[in-house]
């Protein structure tokens, strides 16, 4: 194919200039979106959020593709720089890393990049950075979109075609890698990976407890071991008694298997026992209007649930026919089932009934691990 046909070629799929442009702005808005709204979707009618994330990640790609072409010469030859040149070239770097990385995570890449980083979190960090930086290159390159950009069956055809194309990538990607049996074959829909101990895809599952998966903690949490001699359960809010129960009075009346999905990449499913969270409710007697239950931590982490999704739960005591380890929880952690892993809460003190959600959550579990 001669270079003229090449050209012939781009011309006929590539989209005006100015509408790359604004749809790449639309593409990390919405990965951003998505990937922040992934953070706590666990349950499989979630999916929709994860696929969407894959399907524009995608249609990115080709249109990053068509950008880079674009300006090329522009970044190639220093006469054309100016100003704005140096955040354009750190705003490219950091697009094709959080592009590269996400595609190498679901292709089975599981490397561990810095200390308990790995690919998918370093991904979700470059998307975290990739928003300001787009939004400070719109400002130094701004230009509206005109009509004309968006007239034309062609364009639509264009557009419709990265969208069904990258269905279809993604799609045939997963297919691959079954037929071809690569690590990527056992992702959840939610990205994450089996894990055995401190690595990801192991060869097979076994039946253990508390060194079969990681310790991980949301943001800094690291509490000093709990005395359980000293340790109470208090349970309130909105309940005909107030309970401060000691670790003897938990006789563990539940055992059940539940997948626990980490927000880190990796699941792992385990027998857990302990105590209904349930029968700890009944037992302290929720007020008529009570619709949500608190769980809070040692360390001042806390999370609100429906009451009757909470009624559900387990507060576990063992995990694996194993008592609950210090980084696992011990005394006492939050099984909760379709939840992803920063909901589980560990060190578990208190359980508060309330009217509504628990606002200021946001900020605890923002500053729980500095107290």
């Amino acid at each position: 194919m001669t270079d003229r046909s090449v050209r012939r070629l781009f011309a006929r799929v590539e989209p005006p200039p100015r509408l790359v442009d604004w749809s790449l702005l639309a593409c990390v808005l919405v990965e951003f979106g998505s990937g922040v709204l992934s953070l706590g979707a666990g349950r499989p009618e979630h999916w929709p959020v994860f696929y969407v994330h894959s399907v524009v990640g995608v249609a990115f790609v080709f249109l990053l593709f068509f950008k880079l072409r674009r300006v090329r010469t522009r970044v190639t030859d220093s006469r054309l720089w100016d100003r704005a040149t140096a955040l354009s070239v750190l705003t490219a770097t950091v697009a094709v890393a959080a592009l590269a990385t996400g595609v190498w995570w679901v292709l089975g890449g599981n490397a561990r990049v810095l200390a308990y980083w790995n690919l998918l979190n370093l991904h979700v960090g470059l998307g975290l950075v990739l928003l300001p930086l787009v939004l400070a290159h719109l400002v130094t390159r701004f230009r509206p979109p005109r009509r004309t950009d968006f007239e034309g069956r062609r364009t639509a055809l264009r557009y419709g075609a990265l969208l069904v194309g990258g269905a279809l990538l993604f799609r045939a990607q997963e297919l691959l890698a079954v037929a071809l049996e690569t690590p990527g074959r056992r992702r959840r829909f939610t990205g994450s990976k089996p894990v055995e101990g401190d690595g990801l895809e192991p060869e097979g599952e076994t039946e253990a407890g508390n060194a079969s998966f990681p310790v991980t903690s949301w943001v800094a949490d690291d509490p000093d071991p709990v005395d359980e001699e000293s340790w109470r359960l208090r349970v309130g809010g909105l309940t005909d008694s107030t309970l401060d129960l000691s670790a003897d009075e938990l006789a563990p009346d539940d055992e059940r298997r539940v997948l626990l999905d980490c927000t880190s990449g990796w699941y792992a499913e385990r027998d857990w026992r302990g105590v209904r969270l349930g029968s700890i409710l009944d037992a302290a007697g929720p007020a008529d209007d009570a619709r949500w239950v608190t769980v809070h931590s040692v360390t001042g982490y806390r999370w609100s649930f429906p009451i009757e999704e909470a009624r559900g739960m387990l507060l576990a005591t063992h995990v694996g026919g194993e008592r609950l380890s210090h980084g696992h929880g011990f005394p006492l952690r939050l099984v909760a089932p379709d939840r992803r892993g920063f909901q589980w809460i560990k060190w578990v003190d208190g359980i508060e009934v309330r009217r509504r959600r628990d606002a200021a959550q946001w900020t605890a579990v923002l500053v729980s691990g500095f107290r």
